[in-house]
């Protein structure tokens, strides 16, 4: 029997409208353990459908005007956001509400808001243990503590704030973590958990994955912004691009800018407003660039999104695969594309050989993505046509005469009489 069989009547109405197909292994595996109470620890990759796998048993679990009851964590404000969404959707049949804490928003809206006892919270850490220690949040009442992205609330930025929610509910709280992968995770668990949890890693199994090509341009550094411009009048292209420092980004972005090329940026350093309008304006196809960051990217999920460009190589093969789930969600076929120079190849052909997959080298030429080498003369003569002769014709452009019949101005020659010529210089010597 499927899960979706055990639903509300209100939830199989809505699976059949998304025209959701059979429920992912993940979302089945998880689904009596989490009804049941168990803590427990899912690992599947990304765009399995993770979210609706803890989110949809909790919800059946939660009663209706009983305050605070389930508290979801995650990395970022955007991703949790994100979430917030999906819950909200899923919680509006039931009639329950659903409550978001972020830190940069208003805290006394938020501090309003929960005097309604929410009876599902969702934030970042920081903001919740804030909240928390002010008892503005009853933790000693939640009955599930997610972690949602738990790799990430692991890292060092956020593990303390992570820690210091998992001390403040009880012992006996359900604690529900999912991630992507299970090497940062495994070693953490008796910090995570007060109980031992029931590990259910389903990546070996899961087949949700869409086919995903793994493809790489060699290009010298000082290209690389050339050849973002390329991919960026592939026709219908639309790419998350990842780099690895703030600074790079920014250069980046005012070299794209110059050269007319319409694009975003998310990063961590960014306001929330800003960020929100990158990511509705790349996610709505109004652009086709999204420049960010691993960290300002953290666990978000794009629409449609078919490419995932590493202008900068991640740095070890959990980040290569973090950046790579961005793309093939849900059997979605997806890009990933390594821009490297000729030392950048013995690492790339670690990362596939680690991964087992095959890499295949790509052009951006013409307009269009190639698997073969285009002609060399005619690459040569786009980029000279497209980036440099409307910028030598603009500068070689001589300011026009207020009217034809004008005639030209004469220059005035100074009167000076030779003899007085450096006059000055003659006495000083």
């Amino acid at each position: 029997m499927s899960i979706v069989e055990l639903y509300p009547k209100e939830w199989q109405e809505k699976w059949e409208e998304k025209k959701f197909k059979d429920p992912s292994i993940i979302q089945t595996s998880l689904y009596p353990l989490i009804t049941e109470g168990e803590s427990v620890l899912g690992i599947s990759p990304t765009g399995s459908g993770k979210t609706l796998a803890f989110i949809l048993p909790l919800l059946q679990r939660v009663i209706k005007g009983e305050g605070n009851q389930v508290l979801v964590i995650l990395p970022s404000q955007e991703l949790a956001s994100q979430v917030a969404e999906v819950t909200r959707e899923w919680a509006k049949p039931l009639d329950l509400n659903v409550q978001i804490v972020l830190g940069g928003a208003n805290v006394k809206r938020q501090l309003d808001r929960l005097k309604k006892r929410p009876e599902i919270i969702i934030g970042t850490p920081g903001r919740v243990l804030e909240l928390i220690k002010v008892k503005k949040i009853k933790s000693h009442l939640i009955q599930t503590l997610v972690l949602d992205e738990v790799d990430d609330l692991v890292a060092d930025t956020d593990f303390n704030a992570t820690k210091g929610i998992i001390k403040s509910v009880m012992a006996d709280t359900q604690i529900v973590a999912v991630s992507a992968t299970g090497e940062r995770i495994l070693p953490e668990l008796d910090t995570l958990f007060r109980q031992e949890p029931t590990v259910i890693d389903v990546t070996n199994e899961d087949t949700s994955k869409g086919l995903i090509t793994h493809g790489f341009i060699i290009t010298p550094n000082r290209k690389r912004t050339e050849v973002l411009r390329r991919l960026a009048h592939v026709e219908g292209f639309k790419g998350l691009v990842f780099f690895n420092q703030l600074g790079e980004l920014g250069t980046v972005s005012d070299r794209l800018e110059f050269l007319g090329i319409d694009h975003q940026t998310l990063a961590s350093d960014q306001h929330q407003v800003e960020r929100k309008r990158a990511i509705h304006d790349f996610e709505n196809g109004h652009t086709p660039l999204l420049l960010t960051t691993d960290l300002g990217a953290r666990g978000l999920d794009f629409s449609n999104l078919e490419y995932v460009v590493q202008y900068d190589l991640a740095r070890d093969t959990s980040g290569y695969i973090h950046r790579a789930g961005r793309v093939g969600r849900m059997g979605k076929p997806g890009t990933v594309i390594s821009l490297i120079n000729d030392t950048d190849r013995r690492f790339i052909n670690k990362e596939y050989k680690e991964l087992d997959v095959v890499g295949v080298e790509l052009f951006a030429s013409h307009g269009k993505l190639l698997e073969e080498k285009p002609d060399v003369i005619e690459e040569e003569k786009e980029e000279i046509k497209e980036v440099f002769v409307p910028k030598v014709k603009k500068a070689m452009q001589k300011p026009a005469r207020k009217s034809n019949t004008e005639p030209p101005k004469k220059i005035k020659k100074k009167n000076r009489v030779k003899k007085q010529k450096n006059k000055g210089a003659k006495w000083k010597s």
